[in-house]
């Protein structure tokens, strides 16, 4: 049974997978283990919009997803001025003007 915003909820972990780099392969085996009932190329289907998944397996494998993401290290972020002026204080490595 599919519920108001099933469709938005596939095209969502869709592209959240894809950003992230998984596999389909990667992301069912983490979904399976979490005792997803769903076989691999139903979730497949799934992804690519071309079958519904009951409410339920769908959030498990956005869990699934969700999970993978939170073991990814994290990215580089850009730095504000401050932050660069406190981590080269007392260093000696004074920027030129």
């Amino acid at each position: 049974m599919t519920f108001p915003y099933s469709e938005e909820q596939r095209a969502m972990i869709t592209a959240a997978i894809v950003e992230s780099g998984f596999s389909t392969g990667e992301v069912w085996l983490h979904y399976f283990s979490l005792s997803g009932e769903v076989d691999e190329y139903e979730v497949e289907a799934y992804l690519a919009g071309l079958m519904p998944m009951p409410a339920l397996e769908c959030d498990l494998l956005a869990l699934a997803v969700n999970e993978l993401i939170d073991e990814l290290p994290p990215r580089r972020r850009a730095p504000f001025g401050d932050e660069l002026v406190r981590a080269h204080a007392g260093t000696g490595d004074a920027p030129s003007p």
